[in-house]
């Protein structure tokens, strides 16, 4: 189950975080975003003991995104200790995205 977690920033978040955290850039209006929630769920599944999925609505957090320098969607950011370390952008399958994943975790 899902916990939710207040933070201060978005930073903040990222830094106390002891997974590595994939940071899912998306918009309600964006087909291929919606089409990637099944396959995040079956990214999470796979490697919820190495990696925490966040979900950022680049509507709701347009200041989030330009920091990132999020020009497609759906985009994917891995952050390690705060960091970005990998972007992924477009549509990807569950098995491939994990196997883009897993030798940087």
């Amino acid at each position: 189950m899902a916990v939710k977690k207040q933070f201060n920033s978005f930073d903040e978040m990222l830094q106390q975080s002891e997974l590595p955290v994939l940071v899912d850039f998306y918009a309600n209006w964006c087909g291929p975003c919606q089409m990637m929630v099944p396959i995040l769920n079956e990214v999470n599944a796979k490697l919820k003991q190495r990696l925490k999925i966040v979900k950022i609505d680049t509507e709701k957090y347009t200041d989030l995104a330009t920091d990132h320098h999020i020009y497609a969607l759906p985009t994917l950011v891995l952050f390690k200790a705060g960091k970005p370390v990998e972007r992924f952008e477009g549509l990807r399958s569950a098995e491939q995205l994990i196997a883009e994943l897993e030798p940087l975790l």
